[in-house]
């Protein structure tokens, strides 16, 4: 029996990789780094820790003391943390941070990546686990894309690329081929609201990996809250990148989905280029 460690921050995703590996007879350590982690890792991880992000020396210890190799790192942690500033953070925490040329997403998580790896650690695919949530090609929902959503779903995915070569964000929200909104800091949910609201309804969201997604981190995801988010500010269409992006809680967001008369769809490059 494997030992796998779980770095988790925000949302359903760590619980999904926990109950996945579970499955396939592992033992999973679980080290949930902010406080509102999902109360469930609590109940049904093999061994749990709950330890502040700021103390990355602390998790790193923890991982050896419970003989931890491979490691994945799943569920949000926001990045406006580095922004309002860590509570106490500790020396480790403070070296990495200090090393950072830059505070992209795709920085900050290949400088705890580097240091994972000088300490003994394998940080694995976020996928490994997660692949059946990760829908191919298709209209999922019972509503289909008019014409002119499938025009704003292919301006939206060449949009949300642009925007992740850049490392900006993931997320688009599009109406009549003009971006309502970019994901940056404030992260999907926030974004799909203010799209949603300044697009006032039927806004497109459009969700893709990066063009040179290290899938190691940052694989992006859709699930209940993404739908709630759409609910609220009036968006009817979601599109994700068919197998390339986790969309956990299916059954239940597509029964939402139905409910409310929203489109979701996974589309890729192909699509994108007919």
């Amino acid at each position: 029996m494997a030992r796998v460690g779980l770095i988790a921050g925000i949302g359903i995703l760590p619980v999904e990789f926990m109950r996945a590996a579970h499955l396939l007879g592992h033992e999973v350590v679980v080290i949930a780094v902010v406080s509102d982690y999902d109360t469930t890792l609590e109940q049904e991880a093999d061994v749990f820790y709950h330890i502040s992000v700021a103390k990355v020396g602390k998790i790193f210890k923890t991982l050896q003391k419970e003989q931890v190799k491979d490691i994945t790192m799943l569920g949000k942690v926001t990045k406006e943390l580095l922004f309002k500033g860590l509570t106490f953070p500790d020396m480790k925490t403070l070296s990495i941070l200090n090393k950072l040329k830059n505070r992209k997403d795709d920085t900050i998580m290949l400088a705890l990546v580097d240091e994972l790896e000088k300490e003994g650690f394998t940080v694995v695919d976020q996928t490994t686990y997660l692949k059946p949530f990760m829908p191919a090609v298709g209209v999922l929902s019972k509503k289909q894309p008019t014409q002119e959503q499938w025009e704003d779903i292919k301006f939206g995915f060449e949009l949300a690329k642009h925007m992740g070569g850049l490392d900006i964000g993931q997320t688009v929200v599009v109406k009549h081929k003009a971006a309502m909104a970019i994901e940056a800091i404030e992260g999907t949910d926030a974004c799909i609201k203010r799209g949603g609201e300044l697009g006032r309804g039927e806004s497109v969201v459009v969700k893709t990996a990066k063009p040179d997604q290290d899938v190691r981190f940052d694989v992006p995801a859709v699930g209940r809250k993404t739908l709630q988010s759409m609910i609220d500010s009036g968006c009817t269409v979601l599109a994700v990148e068919a197998e390339r992006t986790i969309f956990v809680e299916q059954e239940a967001v597509l029964d939402m989905a139905n409910k409310k008369g929203i489109v979701i769809c996974a589309v890729d490059e192909a699509f994108v280029g007919k």
